[in-house]
């Protein structure tokens, strides 16, 4: 049987951690970026390979058995997004049937795709509506065209907002006390970043992984009531409401095992946030 092998495309803040995590599990695995390999904080017994994801040959891609695309565009922009995600995902697919050591493709999308926006539950089996950002329109195709490539070989994951010790857009927003505004009933959802880099791990491991992961936690909660628990654990005062009357946003089930979530749900996060937070 032929050895597996892992290539992750892409070096950013998740797409590092994901390589940098399968090399201290022992996989032998190779970070993949446009960048000198002195820009990143890639373990040692990584290899990696400079080089744009839009050229890539079939030779070049021959020895991988599990290939991933967590990718960030240039310009958080529709050309942005048409020019990293779409892009190298039609790339990609012009070479599937050259790779027939190929077992896995991941590719690391956004809930963003679903277009509902009325408060409406989503789960595994929810066909999107239309997304209002034409960012998210060219994500859901850049699926769209690896779905058709790889078929059964592909799995696709689905992160809801990205939190962490260093992505604290709420947490400055509830320091802001009532100079701050939100808009509510606005339903959110979030995935810490530590989990979902375990998450994407576990994807590219296992033996027979779903077609597609909604990777949130198990609390959807609204920004009125996730602002209002920030801002007592921070002692400020609540940021105003901006009411719009109709309930926006979406509530997302999440089909991630509970097992692999170190914080299932937002409290614990913003818990262990605040911990270190507060420290500095």
């Amino acid at each position: 049987m032929t050895e597996a092998r892992w290539l992750i495309i892409g070096q950013g803040a998740i797409g590092l951690e994901v390589t940098n995590q399968l090399a201290a599990d022992g996989h032998p695995v190779t970070g993949l970026a446009r960048r000198e390999r002195n820009t990143y904080d890639l373990a040692a017994n990584a290899d990696f390979m400079q080089h744009d994801a839009r050229t890539l040959t079939a030779e070049q891609l021959a020895p991988f058995s599990h290939i991933a695309i967590i990718v960030t565009p240039d310009a958080y922009s529709e050309s942005g997004y048409q020019d990293s995600y779409l892009a190298i995902a039609e790339h990609l697919a012009t070479l599937a049937a050259q790779l027939p050591k190929l077992q896995r493709m991941v590719f690391i999308s956004s809930t963003g795709v679903y277009g509902q926006d009325s408060g409406e539950w989503i789960d595994k089996d929810t066909v999107p509506t239309t997304p209002t950002r034409a960012a998210s329109q060219v994500i859901y195709q850049a699926e769209q065209v690896l779905q058709s490539a790889f078929a059964a070989r592909l799995s696709i994951i689905r992160p809801s907002g990205i939190y962490g010790k260093t992505r604290l857009m709420r947490l400055r927003q509830a320091e802001k006390g009532s100079a701050a505004s939100i808009d509510d009933p606005h339903w959110t959802n979030r995935i810490m970043d530590s989990d979902l880099v375990q998450i994407i791990v576990n994807v590219l491991t296992m033996e027979t992984p779903e077609p597609l992961y909604i990777a949130t936690d198990y609390a959807p909660v609204t920004t009125q009531d996730l602002m209002r628990w920030l801002s007592e654990q921070l002692d400020t005062d609540m940021p105003s409401v901006n009411r719009a009357g109709a309930v926006t946003g979406k509530r997302l089930h999440s089909n991630i095992p509970l097992t692999w979530l170190r914080y299932p749900d937002w409290q614990m996060g913003y818990q262990a946030i605040l911990a270190s937070y507060q420290q500095q």
